[in-house]
């Protein structure tokens, strides 16, 4: 019986164990997508307590405090932060077999050094012990990002966003990590959705100009792209849930453009034909600069109505989506490519059953002398776990080239996730090994461990230019 979570975790044969310990470990990280909020890592913010780091704005914990039975005031109500760490504490001994109980521990061992096991019998004692260590200088967050060993991160940014903390970063020369914008547009593209107007109101006052036509509204967002650009930006991100595709004029395209602004209500062929100009029109700009558009597809979000009501969007209250979208992917992509205008794309998606769908849709528009220039993206959101990870990297590896993968990201909210990276090494290691002791790859240390890291970094280096 191995020890649990020993320094061979999740490695389970001497070929993994060298390929991580010699080769993935000490590979610096990119966090190429991850919604950290700017300001804190500009302010360099200092944490209250374990509940505030930990807790807060974490989905993936509170859907299991609220699987465990803990009633939402202590979870996003106004219980106390220790109230609430020690319902935390009593749900994690419930979450064995959940990837949360591994990715507690590595957090409570990496960053506050902390061996033993949360539950409700030695909560009051990590209580004090991670608060003690949160008021020291090693916690910020800036020191923590530079613990991690990342070398780059990239948030989640609206287009009107002004990104002022990103130029305090910027010109912080005491902080040496890339801090980088993320252009999210979807606001502007789900013009079907509560809140288009207002969206627009706010771009008009970030360019300066009134948005009256579709034309309007495009020489915003490219004047938004350059100034992104401007920033560092190299990444687009955009929630395609799902992604639709169906031509239209320029001319149909202003008239329908025009009745959202007034708020009259859409056909569906009149979303798609909109939809569709507009992504079209941001996948050729991207194109134009160099940068990396990713797309994130599978998701039905908010679908608790009443909690939608009580608490908003982003709280926990998504699922996988089971819609098709082939067909309309194939489309969208062969428009950009049939004018040689198709950028860096990864491609992800939330439904499992949708692995192979992508793994051999990017085969068909790769080229342009780019090793990998469409990717399909780690195991995301729900499948970011080890079945979700192994399942990704199997379908990719089937009928792909795992060796081009730019590898893991975080997604996350929270300065302790970098410890994911960790994790996916490991089952990355650990499947290559299997290939080795199952005489299904050469024992090549010098082969294998090249291969690792690029996947654990080289790969997302060259890919993204960052470090340029």
């Amino acid at each position: 019986m191995k020890k649990f979570m020993d320094e061979n975790f999740l490695l389970n044969n001497e070929t993994a164990v060298k390929l991580y310990h010699e080769y993935a470990k000490d590979m610096p990280i990119i966090d190429y997508h991850c919604h950290l909020n700017p300001r804190e890592i500009a302010e360099n913010k200092r944490y209250r307590n374990i509940t505030e780091i930990w807790l807060g704005g974490d989905h993936y914990k509170w859907k299991a405090l609220r699987s465990n039975g803990v009633d939402e005031r202590y979870i996003t109500g106004d219980a106390a932060d220790k109230e609430k760490f020690l319902k935390w504490a009593e749900t994690v001994p419930n979450t064995i077999g959940n990837p949360l109980y591994h990715w507690t521990h590595l957090e409570l061992r990496r960053y506050f050094g902390i061996d033993t096991l949360l539950s409700p019998q030695t909560a009051e004692q990590i209580w004090q012990e991670c608060n003690a260590l949160l008021e020291t200088e090693a916690f910020t967050a800036q020191e923590l990002i530079k613990r991690s060993n990342v070398k780059v991160i990239c948030t989640t940014d609206d287009p009107v966003d002004s990104l002022e903390y990103h130029k305090a970063i910027l010109d912080d020369e005491t902080f040496d990590v890339k801090v980088l914008p993320t252009l999210r547009p979807d606001k502007g593209v789900s013009i079907e959705k509560n809140g288009f107007q207002d969206w627009v109101s706010k771009l008009e006052q970030a360019v300066g100009n009134e948005i009256t036509s579709f034309r309007d509204l495009l020489n915003a967002l490219g004047a938004r792209i350059q100034f992104f650009h401007d920033l560092g930006c190299r990444v687009s991100d955009h929630a395609m849930d799902p992604i639709v595709f169906e031509e239209g004029t320029e001319v149909e395209v202003n008239d329908i453009f025009v009745k959202g602004l007034k708020g009259e209500k859409l056909t569906e062929s009149e979303v798609r034909k909109y939809k569709t100009q507009v992504l079209l029109f941001l996948g050729r700009e991207y194109a134009k600069l160099g940068w990396v558009m990713q797309v994130h597809i599978g998701t039905i979000r908010n679908v608790n109505s009443r909690m939608m009501n009580i608490l908003g969007p982003d709280t926990g209250f998504d699922t996988i989506g089971d819609y098709t979208f082939a067909e309309a992917l194939a489309k969208f992509l062969d428009a950009l490519d049939s004018t040689d205008e198709l950028p860096k794309t990864i491609l992800y998606c939330l439904n499992p059953r949708d692995n192979e769908v992508l793994a051999t849709m990017i085969g068909s528009f790769q080229g342009g002398g780019i090793p990998g220039k469409i990717q399909f993206g780690s195991g995301w959101w729900f499948n970011d776990q080890k079945d979700g990870m192994i399942r990704q990297m199997i379908a990719l590896s089937n009928v792909g080239l795992i060796s081009r993968f730019v590898g893991m990201l975080t997604d996350s909210r929270s300065f302790l996730s970098y410890t994911r990276h960790e994790y996916f090494r490991r089952i990355l290691c650990n499947l290559l090994g299997e290939w080795v002791e199952n005489g299904e790859a050469p024992a090549d240390m010098d082969l294998l461990g090249k291969m690792v890291k690029n996947i654990c970094y080289n790969n997302a280096n060259n890919y993204f230019g960052f470090q340029e």
